[in-house]
């Protein structure tokens, strides 16, 4: 199977530009609240407050991935201060954008008086599901690929020259491994949503700490493969944060359940 990416832009509507990024990342937010009136409804809870504060935390979690990427990349945007904005062409980090929307997500929920944890729970039990159909959007942009591969490799991605590594300038095809990540976020989002959520749905911050870890995991599975992952030095930030996150998560959990234990 190979991928050909038809182009960036999805519809012209005269001055107005639609890309295929932005709408994968529209389509996915759309996805993870038809499946959060779901869970809302299943278990008697009221879906306004909920998907209000996923739209905040999704501005917030966009914002945090620009500003997280921007940073990671200071010297380019210092003397390419008009691309700062241009989230269009890509450039947003998963990691700046859990950061981001965690944050803003306490303010929120501080600010109209929503339980942190429970929230937190089940807002990520059906993120992975928004996660799985954004990186589509790095399809379109011919973005996080992996290595090159042969024609006979069964999952194949085409990149056009100007898009390549130079010194994979000869190679057509790479790895596809945002088809990677999408399936690992999809497959995240069942365990999550199906199994996890509502069989610890009363001990608050264990479906958050699930979803960091595991989401840690697959990260730190597929980064290594990656031609365009942020580098500092030698070091892939991605998957040192990927560590870290895997780490405090894995922390947490521990202490959430000897928390229980004593309950």
């Amino acid at each position: 199977m190979t991928f050909y990416s038809p182009g960036q832009i999805f519809l012209h509507i005269g001055p107005i530009t639609i890309r295929y990024y932005g709408l994968m990342f529209l389509l996915g937010f759309l996805m993870a609240s038809f499946a959060l009136k779901k869970i809302a409804s299943r278990y008697g809870l009221e879906s306004e407050p909920l998907i209000s504060c996923a739209l905040v935390c999704f501005i917030g979690g966009i914002c945090g991935a620009r500003l997280y990427f921007v940073l990671l990349n200071l010297p380019y945007f210092l003397n390419h201060l008009a691309e700062i904005f241009a989230v269009w062409r890509g450039g947003l980090s998963i990691h700046g954008g859990i950061i981001g929307a965690v944050l803003v997500g306490i303010w929120y929920g501080k600010k109209v008086g929503m339980p942190l944890f429970q929230t937190a729970d089940i807002l990520t039990a059906v993120v992975p599901l928004a996660q799985a159909v954004g990186r589509w959007g790095n399809f379109f942009n011919c973005e996080l690929f992996g290595l090159p591969v042969g024609d006979d490799f069964p999952f194949k991605q085409y990149i056009p020259p100007e898009m390549r590594p130079a010194q994979y300038a000869a190679n057509d095809f790479f790895q596809p491994a945002f088809l990677y990540e999408s399936a690992w976020d999809l497959v995240l989002f069942f365990v999550l949503y199906f199994f996890v959520f509502p069989r610890f749905k009363n001990y608050p911050g264990v479906t958050f700490c699930v979803y960091l870890a595991g989401y840690s995991l697959g990260r730190i599975l597929i980064e290594p493969i990656r031609l365009d992952s942020i580098m500092f030095g030698d070091i892939q930030v991605p998957l040192a944060v990927s560590y870290l996150f895997l780490f405090i998560a894995l922390g947490a959990l521990v202490i959430l359940g000897i928390r229980s234990k004593k309950e």
